[in-house]
């Protein structure tokens, strides 16, 4: 889903032109009886401000336990199963990808509790999707003999090419939906007796792991020694316990820009818009526009994609392909692949506006309670103009308040730090001049988020 989805704020935390998060969405999607009210979610660690936020806007608390260094889903649910146990010796773990869109809550809901009689025998059950046409982009799954409610497991294929997956369809596969539910004890028998690595290297990670804030650190060193694999290749693909309920709610994992068409509706010429955009004498596209007027005349089956530093054109058709293209302009050196213009921290966030030799324009939002660091910076000055509500500004010794067009300038190299006591969210523009505006460029002297 670049160039919106980045590595640095992934699509999980995206609302697509709807009122939730795919994030929040997942969350709210398991508020129901059955459900505890505090999940557990597994993050990385340069997300964690993110996850908070999303979490705060719903009104929702959870254990965020952050990875230290990614490695893959296998040692990810291993983490939520360990610290799941620690609730409950009986805890049973429904385990979801946070990018899914399930619109069918009870539905959803209710699959959930057709599979725990499963669950109770020890299967470790998966969602199996009933497909509505030979995607591409999804594994297969085929189901054999019947359990109670669901089916073993008898054969899992990767994605598959156009024929292969008319084939699959044909016969009766599943689409693999990569949620699962189990019992906590029973998956991590498995995990013991198929990747005894990764069980030790998680269970010392969360041993030494440490609180910082909300968060739970898990241990880097320890961690890191778990070896990279997902959980579909290190368990169900391996154990005789494996077991499928097929569903056929709506679901997408919204892998691409042409599945956006399954998440919002579509005019009356097939196309499907998100933000600032007009289409004429075109059908079946698609186009995302953050902020400018995004035009398209005469053309069909396009995905056209616009933020504030990127703009996408691709066929519909090869919209799969677009992580091909962020590979390549990784590789380049380009900045614009992995890192968004919107950079989230713990007190609010900042956008870059603009950016050029000797200066940089930035809008920066202090959310209520909200306070900087203590800090300087060693080859850049500061302006801030304050736009909305009121800052607390302090420079060196000196703290004074401004208010809405009122501005102030933070010399090279002095102390300073930026508050907003107020109730209500602080705007401000940050003019940077200097010959290094990188932001390295800073020394912390005191931080409440302890960074």
């Amino acid at each position: 889903m670049w160039p919106v989805s980045r590595s640095s704020r992934p699509k999980q935390f995206l609302k697509f032109g709807t009122e939730h998060s795919l994030l929040q969405n997942t969350l709210l999607r398991c508020q129901a009886e059955l459900f505890d009210d505090r999940p557990i979610i597994v993050g990385a660690k340069g997300h964690r401000f993110l996850i908070a936020q999303d979490l705060q806007e719903i009104g929702m608390s959870s254990d965020i336990v952050l990875e230290p260094v990614a490695r893959s889903s296998c040692a990810a649910i291993a983490v939520a199963c360990l610290q799941a146990e620690r609730r409950a010796q009986e805890a049973i773990v429904l385990v979801l990808a946070a990018d899914h869109h399930i619109p069918e809550r009870g539905a959803f809901v209710r699959a959930v509790e057709v599979s725990l009689d499963d669950v109770a025998g020890g299967n470790l059950m998966t969602f199996g999707i009933t497909p509505d046409h030979p995607a591409t982009g999804y594994g297969y799954i085929l189901p054999g003999e019947r359990l109670v409610a669901g089916h073993r497991i008898d054969r899992f294929i990767e994605k598959p090419d156009r024929v292969q997956a008319e084939e699959l369809v044909a016969s009766g596969y599943l689409w693999n939906s990569g949620n699962f539910l189990f019992r906590a004890d029973a998956f991590l028998a498995e995990l013991q007796r198929r990747q005894p690595d990764v069980l030790a290297a998680v269970s010392a990670a969360l041993d030494k792991a440490r609180t910082d804030l909300d968060f739970l650190r898990l241990d880097e060193e320890a961690f890191c020694t778990s070896p990279r694999v997902a959980v579909d290749n290190a368990i169900f693909e391996r154990t005789e316990k494996a077991g499928v309920l097929p569903v056929d709610y709506d679901w997408s994992d919204i892998g691409s820009w042409d599945e956006l068409t399954k998440v919002l509706p579509a005019d009356a010429n097939e196309n499907v818009t998100v933000g600032d955009a007009a289409i004429v004498d075109g059908r079946r596209n698609v186009v995302h526009s953050d902020g400018k007027l995004t035009a398209l005349l005469g053309v069909d089956d396009l995905a056209v994609i616009s933020t504030r530093d990127v703009v996408l054109v691709t066929a519909r058709s090869r919209a799969q392909d677009v992580r091909s293209l962020v590979g390549t302009l990784t590789a380049s050196g380009r900045s614009e692949a992995n890192e968004a213009m919107q950079i989230f921290r713990p007190w609010g966030n900042y956008e870059r506006l603009e950016s050029t030799q000797g200066y940089q324009v930035k809008r920066i939002t202090v959310n209520p309670g909200g306070v900087l660091s203590l800090q300087s910076h060693q080859h850049r000055a500061e302006h801030w103009v304050v736009v909305d509500g009121c800052a607390e500004a302090t420079i060196e010794d000196a703290v004074c308040t401004l208010e809405a067009n009122q501005s102030i300038y933070v010399p090279a190299g002095s102390r300073h730090r930026l508050a907003n006591r107020g109730n209500d969210p602080l705007v401000l523009i940050e003019v940077q001049t200097g010959t290094y505006l990188g932001e390295d460029d800073i020394t912390r002297f005191d931080d409440v988020y302890g960074r």
